[in-house]
Formats: structure tokens, sequence, C-alpha cells
């Protein structure tokens, strides 16, 4: 599900997207920039799922390394159903991401009324959104998908003028504000 999901955000030709994952109790994965949809998908299919604790943080370190003055990573999106980190830590580098002007856009499959509150604070401290999916919104997620891609290209402006329901979703979440 999650390779079709993706496939919303690498149908832009002019976006550049890093597929980072953890599994495990260490291990963490971020590919090369890829700007194919079927580059991405190849590198979906090949992800599977290891038991372990998450990694939010080192997702979140890794893209403050990513980006540069002349290239700025302009979103990260981040797709899990768990936080097992302590808040504080991962508040702290949120709030990086928002001084660097890299919202960070969360969505959480399932439920857990602990992983909201971290998801929703940490969207806030970095000028970004979070909105719940399960099974059932694979087409709202694909919609959101494609939102942060136009907004990562075009800004909130670019979100705006398109009226797409994806776009008026994010717009709803991004407005809420800190």
């Amino acid at each position: 599900m999650h390779g079709e999901l993706f496939s919303a955000a690498a149908e832009t030709t002019s976006l550049a997207v890093q597929l980072c994952y953890y599994r495990g109790m260490a291990r963490f994965h971020s590919s090369h920039w890829l700007t194919e949809s079927g580059a991405l998908l190849d590198q979906m299919s090949g992800v599977s799922c290891e038991a372990g604790i998450t990694q939010i943080g080192r997702v979140l370190r890794h893209a403050l390394d990513a980006g540069s003055v002349s290239q700025p990573i302009r979103a990260l999106i981040f797709v899990g159903d768990a936080c097992e980190e302590a808040p504080e830590p991962l508040l702290s580098l949120a709030g990086q991401c928002g001084i660097k002007k890299m919202p960070l856009f969360l969505f959480q499959e399932g439920n857990d009324a602990t992983t909201r509150a971290v998801f929703e604070r940490m969207a806030q401290v970095s000028g970004g959104a979070t909105v719940p999916f399960d099974a059932s919104s694979a087409d709202r997620l694909r919609h959101l998908l494609s939102a942060v891609a136009r907004f990562a290209r075009g800004g909130l402006k670019a979100l705006q003028d398109s009226g797409a329901e994806g776009d008026r979703l994010l717009l709803e979440q991004l407005e809420k504000g800190p």
C-alpha cells in the first residue's frame, strides 16, 4: 500500500525525493535523491518491516544535515504508527526544522493518542501539519502527499491556487498554526 501511496509524491518531475526508513534496533537507510517515480517505487518495494523501536529523531537529524543553503529541503513527510522516543528531543529537532523552514508533515497510521499528541506538537513547532489515516483512507493520503509536493515546489500560494481536495485539507491544518 505504501508504494502506491508514495507514487503521488514521486509523480512530480521537478521534485527530488529521498526515501528514509529505519527498522530493527539501529538500522537506518536513506536512498539517493530520486526524481523519477519508478526509482522511488523500486526503493519502496525493497522495504520490509522489522520489529524495533522508533528512530524518528534519527530521521529528523538526517534531514537537518542533508539540506544546504543552495538546495534546502522544503518539507519532510513522515508516515508512522508509533512514537516510542522521549518527546522533548523530538520537539527540539522539530523546532530546528522550523527554523530552517522545513515543515514536518506527519501522517499517523492508527489512533494512538500519545503518538498523535507528539506528532501534533512536532508539526506545530516546525510549521507543518499532521493528519491521521488508516488503510481505508489511502486516497486521502495520496491527495495529501500530492499537496505536500505542491507545497514543496510553490509554498502556500501553490496550495491556495490549486483548490484540490488534499490541498484544502493541508491548508486547514497549516492555518491552525502554532
